[in-house]
This record gives C-alpha cells, sequence and structure tokens, in this order.
C-alpha cells in the first residue's frame, strides 16, 4: 500500500465518521423525542463509563480479580466512594490516582 493510498483511507475514514456523527445532531434537532427515552438517553455516559471501567478495575493478570490484592480495584472503589460524595472529577482523578500510586509504593 502507497503512502497516499494509506492517507486517503484514514482521511476517508474520518470524513465518513464525522458525516455520520453529524447527521445524528443535525437530525436530532427535527426529531420529537418521547420524554421517556430522552430520561433513558441521560443514562447512557455513565453506563458507557462504567461498561469501559469496571472490566478494567476487577481483572487483573487475565481473570477476574475481587480481592484487597487488586490494587487498581481498591483505588477504584476510593475513587468512586469520593467521586460519590465530592461530585468533583478533579477529586476524584486525584484521590484514585493517589491511591494507586500509595498502594503501589506501599506494597
Amino acid at each position: 500500500m502507497s503512502d497516499t493510498t494509506l492517507w486517503l483511507t484514514i482521511l476517508g475514514a474520518g470524513l465518513c465518521t464525522w458525516l455520520l456523527r453529524l447527521s445524528f445532531i443535525e437530525l436530532w434537532q427535527w426529531m420529537r423525542v418521547p420524554p421517556l427515552l430522552h430520561r433513558a438517553l441521560r443514562y447512557v455516559p455513565p453506563a458507557v463509563l462504567a461498561a469501559l471501567v469496571v472490566p478494567a478495575l476487577a481483572r487483573s493478570g487475565g481473570s477476574i480479580d475481587l480481592s484487597p490484592d487488586n490494587l487498581r480495584l481498591v483505588a477504584g472503589i476510593v475513587a468512586a466512594v469520593v467521586a460519590w460524595f465530592s461530585r468533583s472529577v478533579l477529586l476524584t482523578l486525584a484521590a484514585g490516582m493517589g491511591m494507586l500510586w500509595l498502594l503501589q509504593t506501599v506494597t
């Protein structure tokens, strides 16, 4: 594959992705969405974030590890508690990363 073909493929894929996303943004303003669906869609971002984060925290060494020896899981729980009470993204990140670094240093 030549460099030109590679760059045209990358640019074409990017353009297609952008057009697909733009179409939903533009069509959304003309559509009447039922209130129930509108409320349900508010939960999509937290659900996607949980689907990405929980497996990374619960898996250690290729298998599920829910023991206190799983340092990432412990740090994730601390971050979740901080997030619940503070509602601050910056404080949550700082608490989670700080706890992970502390646990890695101590053990």
